[in-house]
């Protein structure tokens, strides 16, 4: 199977983002800026870089706004044209140039593996990537390239794995197997969430996947789970145990923007990638860790 096949992405996006609550009562996490980008712009450009030709967002009710900002803004992009502000008119424009955005509804938040089985009718009958709506990953050659790589070469599903400490395995769904090489495992086990102290490897599963179509029948026969969710997890296992399953650890900094202080970074390290910003922003960082503050 070859790279030049996983020509798409699915995004789920339905999630209703409580922990950003009030925030996120009329706007979706995924547009929630990092800085003054959206967060799933970042996750689309990630996708671009890698040759993806669609992208497929699984959202809810009430996230119509994130397929509007991958359309053309015509009245705002008007205005800025007829003002002369043709930098910020190219920059909203390449947007909605940017790659196809299918929008679809998760009628339901049925869990992760119910919002990749929403795809199935559009993803069709080749391998395809997901990469969660939250996740950043700041990477020379862009995480799910890199795992569409390992697909390649392996001919096999394959998950991005992260070192983590004992202490956040229970934050995560944890893989463990036999070395492949310094950063691939041919999977045995997989432990969604593990009781501290019982995780089986230091190796959590992070927001990207390339999954193999096989991976839609196995979700319909998967059991759900606590509250009635299809957990991705579950099918995963099943590939593992049936097809195999590949862990590949990413090169390159990963960043939650689903959680608080994840998010905080993640605006604090794009930050500090603009020139236009970075010294400003370490000045002040300076001030605060002097033990003063901002005096007006």
């Amino acid at each position: 199977m070859s790279a030049a096949e996983v020509s798409r992405v699915v995004i789920p996006a339905a999630g209703l983002g409580t922990r950003f609550l009030p925030a996120t009562k009329s706007v979706p996490k995924e547009l929630l800026p990092i800085v003054d980008v959206p967060t799933i712009q970042y996750i689309v450009e990630e996708a671009v870089r890698a040759g993806i030709k669609d992208v497929i967002v699984v959202n809810g009710r009430g996230k119509v706004a994130i397929e509007d900002h991958f359309d053309i803004a015509f009245e705002l992009e008007t205005v800025l044209r007829e003002r002369g502000k043709k930098e910020l008119y190219d920059q909203l424009h390449a947007i909605s140039d940017m790659t196809r955005v299918v929008s679809l509804r998760q009628k339901q938040p049925l869990g992760l593996g119910h919002a990749v089985l929403c795809a199935a009718s559009v993803v069709g009958p080749n391998p395809f990537g997901v990469i969660l709506g939250d996740d950043l990953i700041d990477a020379e050659v862009p995480a799910i390239q890199q795992l569409i790589d390992a697909y390649r070469k392996h001919g096999k599903g394959v998950v991005a794995l992260m070192e983590v400490p004992p202490e956040e395995a229970p934050l995560y769904g944890i893989a463990a197997g036999r070395a492949l090489d310094d950063r691939t495992i041919a999977i045995s086990q997989l432990v969604e969430k593990p009781k501290p102290g019982t995780a089986p490897s230091s190796l959590a599963i992070i927001g990207r996947y390339v999954l193999p179509p096989s991976i839609f029948d196995v979700l319909r026969e998967v059991p759900p789970g606590v509250g009635g969710e299809i957990q991705l997890t579950d099918g995963l296992a099943v590939l593992a145990r049936t097809e195999g399953l590949i862990g590949y650890r990413f090169e390159g900094r990963r960043f939650d923007a689903g959680d608080r202080m994840g998010y905080l970074r993640a605006n604090i390290h794009y930050a500090l990638k603009r020139p236009e910003l970075r010294e400003p922003l370490l000045a002040y960082m300076r001030t605060l860790t002097n033990g003063g503050g901002e005096r007006r």
